[in-house]
């Protein structure tokens, strides 16, 4: 029987190994595929490991296995480790890589093999966060506790945005970028029975529809908008993408959340817009990070800042390979993988235009 099942190595630091494979998850792995663990130390959070010896290790175990599931600290699965695994049916990434930097996939997919990610593992806590942050930032909740800490304990009045502008039931929600946080964001938003409105080139066709939302431009976003919640990726496409015209367009009495990357938004034209009093901004983000102790963003009584938190807990690191077990399992019955690499998910992360569908 053992003889039978997929061979399956998982390349990793000895961080991510301790703090994300659980015992309970490696026993599901062991229920239907056989499993090696082959520690490489090097490379960064976002980069492959380019050491000759790590490279050479790599080549050395995939001679002989189904499957390779690669994290933090592998070397990259080019041709070189393809051409010498003549068994590879899939490369999975777990977390850290979403550019595919520690995967050539055009080679796997040249090669007939299938390539996953389970990178959106993180994406659960991101979108919890962005509701909680659209939330506090409707009531201005950094306003009432800067006054507390000074010692102003008095309760709101009937001029305080939070008083005017504070519930969420029935206001209309434009979020930029609709990736796997998005649509989550989505399914947590839909209790409070709003309108939703999306940005995003490299929506599928049919999502629209399928999800309940209507796509539309970003100047309508921008523009039309209760609540605005950027969730796109930070590419060349999408750097610098609210710069002073944009963030213009914004009206009065409008609440601007940021859970993605801070240079996606020109930091200094949203501190100007700001500093008129009319908008409310709740940021996990900006550029750059840290904040510096003097940066005007801290002192601003219509800003909720959080220090980039959204998408870290101890639950999302083991939740990457959770998913990574389920998507094995998947595979090797049969099925398609839910979280496919795919030229159309690359252009979105790398920012290319949408060619490939």
């Amino acid at each position: 029987m053992t003889e039978s099942m997929p061979k399956v190595l998982i390349v990793s630091n000895q961080m991510v190994r301790d703090e994300y494979l659980l015992p309970s998850d490696l026993e599901r792995l062991a229920d239907f595929a056989t499993w090696e663990w082959l520690n490489l130390e090097g490379g960064e959070a976002f980069s492959h490991n380019d050491d000759p010896s790590a490279i050479q290790k790599l080549i050395d175990a995939a001679s002989d296995v189904d499957c390779i599931v690669v994290g933090q600290g592998s070397s990259k699965i080019n041709s070189d480790v393809i051409d010498r695994s003549k068994n590879l049916k899939l490369v999975g990434e777990l977390e850290g890589d979403r550019f595919a930097e520690r995967i050539d996939v055009e080679s796997c997919w040249e090669n007939g093999i299938t390539t996953v990610d389970t990178t959106h593992g993180s994406s659960y806590p991101v979108a919890e966060w962005a509701l909680a942050l659209i939330l506090v930032s409707l009531r201005n909740a950094g306003s009432y506790f800067r006054r507390i800490i000074n010692g102003d304990t008095a309760r709101a009045t009937d001029k305080d945005f939070g008083y005017i502008h504070g519930e969420l039931t029935g206001k209309s929600v434009g979020l930029i970028g609709c990736g796997h946080i998005g649509r989550l964001l989505i399914k947590f938003l839909r209790p409070f029975d709003v309108d939703i409105r999306v940005y995003d080139p490299y929506l599928d066709g049919e999502m629209p529809d399928t999800l309940g939302f209507v796509k539309t431009s970003l100047e309508n976003i921008l523009s039309g908008s209760d609540v605005i919640a950027c969730l796109a990726p930070l590419t060349p496409r999408t750097r610098g993408m609210l710069g002073k015209h944009e963030i213009e367009l914004i009206p009065s009495n409008t609440v601007f959340v940021n859970v993605s990357r801070g240079p996606i938004v020109d930091s200094d034209a949203l501190i100007e817009r700001l500093k008129r009093g009319d908008i409310v901004a709740g940021l996990d983000v900006f550029d750059p990070e840290p904040i510096p102790p003097g940066n005007e963003i801290i002192q601003l009584p219509n800003v909720f800042l959080t220090p980039h938190i959204a998408g870290v807990t101890a639950a999302s690191r083991t939740r990457f390979f959770s998913l990574m077990v389920d998507e094995l399992d998947r595979f090797f019955k049969g099925h398609d993988p839910l979280f496919m690499l795919s030229p159309r998910s690359l252009a979105n992360r790398r920012g290319l235009e949408d060619t490939v569908i």
